[in-house]
């Protein structure tokens, strides 16, 4: 049973008000460090960075609306090597937590010593659109909260994120509220477990109600579904048939980008990273005469339908690997695809419960009871 709190805002806008927030975890020893987004010092991106003092959480951002890495990629590094009894708050959107819960289950990350802060998320920006908008704005993060106040149709927000159908965190001890908050007065703080609670009664914040919060959920999952139904019915035109795809997949140059953004592709050691793929110049000719033509770089259909065939049942659509192509190759949107209709084949959500097993990595005896009919 979720429990509600307020953080009054105040003179100091919703980010400062977060910012005091988050240092109040440090001063009161609630967490020894934040993993939080930074701001740089031009002010165009922010840095996920590991923070011990209060004083450095004053240049936090996580309202800005860029997502540069999908930090469980960086929680599971920290979690997985370290044996620090000092105890870390993380700061992460909804994307960022399914995806980390799903490393969790394959044994990729661990939760011990995290205090687990989500934050309702409206979308994010490009890097690359991100920077344009700070560079047009003196108040960036408050611009962008107007805009989603008055609910504007923002098409500067990355495609993933106009059909993310999760715009409010899972797992969370706490949840920094935006969703059905009046962002001129107060900013909800939601605790999803017993811990989350505690962490409110140590900071002496009353409990309060979310009247509107429920709603102002609904309403946005609505238009995020109906853009997704929209989006996944392009793609699936825009892939249908060998052709297609490997006209869509033309470009890519086997820089391996888009696995390394993935927060999901975790293998220490990959196949398409391997000597496997390394082969002499007689070879490439030899097959070049047998087929009469030999497009290189080679086997980069294999490459995505493998890690396609991989992680598409864990695949939380953050779409950072569109963002990391060099060549702008919507792998996203193919994953997104394929990963819609798998998980709905299963009923299966990444990242919506710790206890919800992968539905690849069990056997139910009256599942798909239609294939081989």
């Amino acid at each position: 049973m979720e429990r509600y709190a307020t953080i009054p805002i105040g003179n100091q806008g919703a980010l400062g008000a977060i910012r005091q927030f988050l240092a109040s975890l440090l001063e009161k020893k609630l967490v020894d460090a934040l993993l939080v987004p930074l701001e740089l010092p031009t002010g165009d991106n922010v840095v996920p960075t590991i923070v011990s003092s209060p004083e450095q959480v004053q240049a936090a951002n996580p309202l800005a609306p860029v997502m540069p890495v999908n930090a469980a990629r960086l929680v599971s590094r920290i979690t997985m090597v370290s044996s620090s009894p000092d105890r870390l708050g993380v700061v992460l959107r909804p994307c960022e937590l399914r995806a980390l819960v799903e490393l969790v289950k394959l044994k990729q990350a661990s939760l011990d010593k995290l205090l687990l802060i989500g934050i309702d998320c409206h979308g994010t920006y490009s890097v690359a659109d991100y920077g344009k908008f700070v560079g047009e704005s003196s108040s960036p993060t408050e611009d962008f909260l107007k805009r989603v106040r008055e609910s504007k149709g923002d098409p500067l927000l990355r495609k993933a994120c106009q059909m993310c159908e999760y715009p409010v965190p899972m797992c969370a001890d706490l949840t920094l509220g935006l969703l059905g908050a009046n962002l001129d007065k107060e900013i909800l703080l939601v605790a999803g477990t017993s811990e989350g609670e505690r962490v409110i009664q140590e900071l002496g914040l009353e409990e309060a109600k979310a009247a509107e919060r429920e709603s102002a959920v609904s309403g946005l999952v609505a238009e995020r579904s109906k853009k997704r139904e929209e989006l996944l019915k392009q793609t699936r035109e825009e892939v249908k048939g060998r052709d297609k795809m490997m006209a869509t997949l033309a470009t890519c140059i086997n820089c391996h980008n888009c696995k390394t953004a993935c927060p999901l592709c975790y293998c220490k050691e990959c196949f398409f990273d391997s000597p496997v793929f390394e082969f002499e110049a007689e070879k490439y000719l030899g097959w070049a005469k047998r087929k009469g033509a030999l497009r290189m770089p080679n086997d980069t259909l294999l490459f995505h339908l493998t890690r396609l065939n991989h992680m598409v049942a864990s695949c939380v659509g953050c779409g950072l690997c569109t963002e990391a192509c060099p060549n702008d190759i919507p792998v996203s949107d193919i994953f997104r695809l394929v990963g819609y209709e798998v998980q709905k084949l299963f009923d299966y959500v990444p990242g919506r419960s710790l206890e919800e097993e992968l539905p690849l990595t069990t056997f139910k005896e009256e599942e798909l009871p239609d294939i081989g009919v």
